[in-house]
């Protein structure tokens, strides 16, 4: 079952459509890294689904119900959330914050303590909040979202302004929580290589628009070797390799191909040379994940 599914969502401010027809599924019980420019659209989604935004068009599926005025309330019972920066009571206590939201919620107060265990804040819950690092506050705000457990979790850029080590710490408390409390954890984030760490399944928006959706692995596959090439007539080349059986494509003044074994290599350097063609330069190239994702979103020429 898909936790979170929307269809045709929209929503436009003034003249500009932020987030164009989407249609995301979210799996049961995953890590769904959601990914894209700041600017993309990101934060507009996320809010639309918890209720903060009204959509313009388009529909939203919660817990296998779609989501309305009349059930957003009881939907949202079993949802925590992160939204930008944690909001928070400087002048009280990390466990007094807590037990604020605790109240609002109507959940457990044995969750208060247990909470601020699993973010490691428990040996700094009597002190206030003003005091803590940023790091602390972010695991305060993760704190606030986790009481009542619910079923599902929403983080809109978690690790935003830390350090090294408080990214490493809160990418190691999200990855514990499907399977020590069952959750389906949705986490947006600008950088790849925060979601790579982490996630199961993958949603990349540019501009408002959903451009890949599928497993890491999917997005991995993309990054598959293969063989560059240049001759002294790539255009005769290509038509050569064409009648043999062999696809290719010209781009930036090389002929590109699947890769090839060390034989076949051989006997395609032979093919060249028997029909009067230079073999210039043959390299093995193997497009970075980086690669992948600036040419999904637009931050360079490129092409899946």
């Amino acid at each position: 079952m898909n936790v979170i599914e929307t269809h045709g969502l929209c929503k436009r401010y003034g003249d500009k459509l932020r987030v164009d027809h989407l249609n995301l599924s979210v799996p049961e019980g995953t890590i769904y890294g959601f990914l894209g420019p700041n600017g993309a659209g990101k934060s507009t989604t996320l809010k639309m689904i918890l209720g903060l935004a009204r959509p313009t068009a388009g529909e939203i599926t919660v817990f296998g119900q779609t989501v309305n005025r009349q059930n957003r309330i009881a939907i949202l019972r079993q949802v925590g959330s992160l939204i930008e920066s944690p909001s928070y009571y400087g002048h009280l206590t990390g466990e007094e914050n807590l037990r604020i939201v605790q109240t609002l919620r109507g959940v457990s107060p044995k969750d208060v303590r247990r909470v601020l265990q699993i973010v490691r804040l428990d040996g700094q819950r009597e002190k206030k909040v003003a005091h803590y690092s940023l790091g602390m506050k972010q695991r305060l705000g993760l704190a606030a979202a986790l009481l009542g457990f619910p079923e599902l979790l929403i983080l809109d850029e978690p690790t935003n302004g830390l350090d090294p080590a408080g990214i490493q710490e809160m990418r190691e408390l999200i990855l514990t929580l499907p399977q020590q409390f069952g959750m389906t954890v949705v986490v947006s984030s600008h950088l790849l290589s925060e979601i790579d760490q982490i996630a199961g399944t993958v949603g990349i928006i540019r501009e408002g628009q959903l451009v890949f959706q599928d497993s890491l692995s999917a997005l991995h596959a993309h990054s598959r070797p293969s063989l560059a090439l240049r001759t002294t007539d790539n255009a005769a080349a290509a038509e050569l390799l064409s009648r043999s059986g062999l696809s290719c494509r010209q781009e930036a003044g090389y002929l590109t191909l699947p890769l090839l074994s060390d034989a076949s290599a051989a006997q395609l350097s032979q093919l060249l040379a028997a029909h009067q063609l230079g073999l210039l330069r043959l390299e093995e190239r193997q497009r970075s994940l980086e690669d992948i994702f600036l040419a999904l979103t637009g931050g360079k020429e490129g092409s899946l």
